[in-house]
């Protein structure tokens, strides 16, 4: 019964491409228009027919982890592109649209981000070991979005470009106090502090990257300029002439759009600039994925633009420029996924296969949906005043070659 309502599923879902699929009894079928080679899967446990039915996603991403769902001679990443650019046409049967629905409406319960449950989440993904990121990032560690000036730019050379863009859109000077709001391993707060002369205060609520990070800033010297705490950004009280938070919104939640952007504007100076960097939809509000919400970033949620503009303008503070970087994140993914690939074997002296299945799994379905779907990431740089940066954007693209400059 199972394996006729998964047929029926993906006749409806594959029509743009191919996909060849292996069912548990050796039945073999081929979805789609077949205009191009198709990927493969092979469906190993009969018993996860009924799970593919029920929650495709959730279950197709268990099974790839459990290795009950293997992709042949094909790749994971030609097997989900097909996959996930046939999704984003809107080709699922409708009843799946209707459970998306329900818990989009459930969003108020679903995505509720106490100072507990914000702890806890952040523990889930950030506390895993830092010679595990090492393999996989550049050598400042940054867990974001590089910003590829140039597109021949190494990993390196784009996370200190983003460094740097961040930098010019903060117009600094030297002796501000600038907040960094979820500060990671401090590679940020740093380079302000050390190329930019202000002095930061970083907040994570990672006891891993606050330990890091402490270390880093007294390794370079800069423990006098750099405070990095362990501590929600709820909690904090004063004024600075700075807010810059990279990565950090993705975790907050929708319902709490209001009570941030609330925080941000009364801890920023009245002349004081504010870039907020996250991933955003371009297109209509939408759930998280139920995969990655279970195994990478529980309570974590990827925002419209529209669900930003409104608590925003409730703060009074203006919009001083707003940027999409579209495929950014998509490179930066692709470099992260060759570093892992390429250091598998020192990855499987500290995780088991399902681990690294997991966590290729996951850096695949990100890359693709930057491709494929409707996600960017968006820089919104935000103001009390309308006039706290220049009027144009000429500050941020002085003379040609300084980008690159800044990236070497």
């Amino acid at each position: 019964m199972w394996q006729k309502t998964l047929d029926r599923v993906l006749r409806s879902l594959i029509s743009n491409g191919a996909l060849r699929v292996t069912y548990p009894d050796g039945t073999v079928r081929v979805y789609g228009n077949g205009t191009e080679p198709a990927p493969e899967i092979r469906i190993k446990d009969k018993a996860l027919l009924a799970r593919l039915c029920r929650n495709p996603e959730l279950a197709f991403g268990e099974g790839y982890m459990d290795g009950a769902i293997t992709t042949g001679d094909s790749t994971l990443e030609g097997v989900m592109r097909v996959t996930i650019r046939n999704v984003a046409q809107g080709n699922f049967p409708a009843v799946y649209y209707w459970k998306d629905r329900v818990h989009y409406l459930l969003r108020p319960i679903l995505q509720r981000n106490t100072l507990r449950l914000a702890r806890r989440n952040v523990a889930h993904h950030y506390d895993l070991s830092d010679d595990f990121y090492r393999l996989m990032l550049d050598e400042d560690m940054q867990y974001s979005c590089a910003y590829f000036a140039t597109p021949d730019l190494t990993l390196d050379q784009a996370q200190a470009a983003k460094k740097a863009h961040i930098a010019r859109k903060l117009y600094l000077k030297p002796g501000l106090r600038v907040l960094d709001i979820g500060c990671g391993w401090g590679g940020l707060a740093l380079t302000l502090a050390r190329d930019h002369g202000v002095k930061v205060t970083g907040l994570t609520l990672s006891q891993n990257q606050h330990d890091a990070a402490t270390e880093r800033a007294a390794r370079a010297g800069l423990q006098d300029r750099v405070e990095i705490r362990l501590q929600d950004y709820r909690e904090l009280e004063g004024e600075f002439d700075r807010v810059v938070s990279v990565g950090m919104l993705e975790h907050v939640g929708a319902p709490h759009y209001g009570e941030f952007f609330g925080k941000v504007a009364s801890l920023l100076k009245p002349d004081g600039v504010a870039l907020i960097h996250t991933i955003g939809r371009n297109g209509p509000p939408t759930n998280q994925s139920p995969w990655l919400k279970k195994y990478i970033f529980p309570g974590g949620y990827v925002p419209s633009l529209s669900e930003l503009v409104e608590p925003i303008a409730h703060t009074g503070l203006w919009h001083l420029d707003i940027e999409s970087l579209r495929l950014h994140y998509a490179m930066t993914l692709r470099c992260w996924l060759e570093r892992f690939d390429e250091n598998l074997d020192q990855i499987r002296e500290m995780y088991d296969d399902r681990f690294i299945r997991m966590w290729r799994f996951y850096l695949t379905i990100c890359m693709l949906v930057f491709e494929e779907r409707d996600q960017t990431v968006f820089q919104l740089q935000l103001g009390h005043r309308r006039d706290a940066v220049p009027l144009t954007r000429n500050y941020l693209y002085a003379a040609d070659g300084q980008m690159r400059d800044a990236a070497e």
